[in-house]
């Protein structure tokens, strides 16, 4: 009895649901992926899914012109005026372009800049070289933006070398071409990332027949990895439109319309799905050119 009593585990239904339970386990490897999953995607499901649900259904409310107060009656007057006011669709337009154009430059820029890292640079100038890639990020954003503020103001540094080689002054500050400028350089560290430099490492070539038929195709994921950040920092933002430019982009219209004095939530809801339509779009070509295995 003393030997039966020793041998039993002191708490056996608990021990054998245990046991049951981790052979279950062991048996079912994708059991256990789910078991590790479940708590973050639960997380996500809950704090960021249910959020842009939430913000979806708040397009179909309406604000009282009268009280201010929001309206929780379906309608379609948020998302008629999206479509339908044309001051609207120029800055939803005017923002696209603008990413399409930062994240053009920026790869017209990172490719040659990550092949050189990748094929040509001594291991001691590839670290130099991606330390100043990284540099920017280490210091603020908005420092950043205005450090570019006091470059292109009329009586800044570019204005002043443009001086001493005899051009003319350029009036660049509060242009276009600052926010683009502005947004080349900041999102620029995002279109070089470490896959980009790993199908360059792997490619030689000495011709443009070369060039264009063998490595940019191959190449071709990384790049387009490295555009999914540019263009969606661009599609985004606000700031750098506040500071630097003198025209409204989607960002804007939202932040406006949230913050500001309109304080119009549903309609702010509505123009917020512009820049999630055209980011689905954009995620579904690259996962075409299989962008989601270069990342």
């Amino acid at each position: 009895m003393a030997t039966e009593a020793y041998d039993t585990p002191p708490d056996r239904p608990r021990w054998a649901t245990r046991r049951r339970l981790s052979a279950a386990l062991w048996r079912r490897p994708w059991l256990r992926a789910l078991a590790l999953l479940l708590p973050p995607l639960g997380w996500m499901l809950v704090f960021y899914l249910a959020a842009l649900a939430v913000l979806f259904v708040s397009a179909f409310w309406s604000l009282d012109a009268f009280t201010g107060k929001i309206v929780h009656a379906w309608t379609w007057s948020n998302f008629d005026t999206v479509i339908h006011d044309s001051t609207y669709r120029q800055i939803a337009f005017r923002t696209i372009w603008m990413a399409a154009a930062v994240t053009v430059t920026d790869a017209i820029i990172a490719f040659p800049f990550a092949y050189y890292m990748a094929r040509v640079a001594a291991p001691r100038t590839r670290t130099i070289l991606f330390v100043l890639v990284l540099l920017p990020l280490w210091s603020s954003y908005l420092a950043r933006i205005y450090a570019w503020r006091l470059i292109l103001n009329p009586e800044g540094v570019l204005n002043w070398s443009l001086g001493n080689i005899g051009l003319p002054h350029q009036s660049w500050a509060f242009t276009s071409t600052a926010m683009w400028i502005v947004f080349s350089y900041i999102w620029l560290p995002f279109m070089i990332p470490d896959s980009y430099l790993e199908a360059s490492r792997d490619l030689g070539a000495h011709s443009w027949t070369t060039l264009r038929r063998v490595i940019l195709p191959l190449a071709l994921p990384g790049l387009v990895a490295g555009s999914i950040f540019t263009f969606s920092l661009t599609l985004g933002d606000y700031i750098t439109p506040s500071l630097v430019g003198n025209v409204d982009f989607i960002g804007n219209v939202i932040y406006r319309n949230v913050l500001g004095l309109t304080n119009n939530l549903p309609f702010a809801a509505a123009y917020a799905t512009v820049p999630l339509v055209v980011m689905g779009i954009y995620l579904t070509i690259a996962k075409r050119l299989g962008a989601f295995e270069a990342l």
